[in-house]
């Protein structure tokens, strides 16, 4: 087996690793690929460096960890180069924004792109995808960082008497995944939605909405806080002011205790993380800038989600399909 390099994320991190020397020549290597998964499990999220910067490289990679799924709406753009299902661009061009910064948040008083707050992916599914992974295609000069936090680490850090009080309760969350209607843990401004978010009102108004719970525990017995205000519509069976009182306070705690390492971008660079664990944040650049990322996303399930009512993902794209939405 040809070695690779192991190193831990730079900074005062307890998870996270970094990993130098994989290639064509061992990516299908057994043992390799048994070292990675364990890796993963172990840290959460892995940095690859010096990787072959292609579409084919990267869903490769992630097959090591498992099968790819692609997206579960039809809205979300898929790359021009994909080799197969599974491959989304995520692109922001300067000529997006007019001069009115409409659609632009506003962190700290400066106008950024493409800025997302501390969320866990596909919050809206009953299943949760085990992990994605990223690399950037275009990065943008200065700023457009990806930050990720240990939920386990969270759990560790948090007010032990907030615990208590979520511990066995679940998070609403819903397709409408626009900042503007965001209404925990708010930290901008944004006056209005951009165009390409239409589609995705749509099929929100049909998706169901999804359970999961506030705190889960590990097969290795590690308790993680897995919260985000990103999407979500409140507490279930506490649609009521004290239990959006409460997701509020607990989504502020999140902010004040998670303790991100945001990664600087290089084109080489792809980054995998455990979605069932760790959440991940993108720190705005300025709209002046192009700003361009590929995601795969890596099929699993930890069985704890659920959609309301009962129904079952094949019923709600039944009731999609019928939409004229853009593929």
């Amino acid at each position: 087996m040809t070695s690779i390099r192991i190193r831990n994320l730079p900074g005062d991190f307890n998870f996270g690793a970094r990993v130098d020397g994989v290639t064509w020549d061992n990516l299908y290597d057994e043992d390799l690929r048994a070292q990675l998964n364990q890796l993963f499990e172990d840290r959460g999220v892995i940095i690859f460096e010096n990787m072959e910067p292609s579409s084919k490289m990267q869903v490769e990679l992630s097959k090591v960890f498992g099968p790819l799924k692609d997206h579960p709406t039809k809205t979300v753009p898929r790359a021009a180069d994909d080799i197969e299902e599974g491959v989304i661009d995520m692109h922001r061009l300067p000529e997006e924004v007019d001069e009115s910064l409409h659609g632009v948040t506003v962190v700290n008083g400066e106008p950024q792109v493409a800025f997302i707050p501390w969320h866990f992916d596909h919050t809206y599914n009953d299943e949760l995808n085990r992990a994605g992974v990223l690399r950037s295609v275009v990065s943008a000069p200065e700023r457009g960082r990806t930050g990720f936090a240990d939920g386990v680490e969270l759990y560790k850090d948090f007010d032990p008497d907030l615990l208590a009080r979520i511990e066995g309760l679940n998070a609403i969350y819903t397709l409408d995944t626009r900042l503007t209607q965001q209404r925990f843990g708010r930290t901008f401004e944004i006056k209005g939605d951009l165009p390409m978010m239409a589609p995705t009102v749509l099929e929100a108004a049909i998706f169901p909405r999804a359970m999961h719970p506030m705190v889960w525990t590990r097969d290795s017995g590690e308790k993680v806080v897995h919260v985000s205000g990103f999407s979500a519509a409140g507490i279930e069976h506490h649609e009521d002011p004290e239990g959006d009182a409460l997701f509020e306070e607990v989504c502020q705690e999140v902010i004040r205790k998670a303790h991100g390492y945001f990664h600087d971008w290089k084109p080489t660079d792809m980054v995998i993380w455990d979605n069932w664990r760790v959440m991940h944040s993108v720190e705005g650049c300025d709209p002046k800038y192009e700003r361009r990322m590929h995601r795969t996303t890596i099929k699993g399930d930890y069985g704890l989600g659920y959609f309301e009512d009962g129904k079952k993902i094949g019923e709600v794209n039944r009731a999609i399909a019928p939409l004229d939405l853009p593929a």
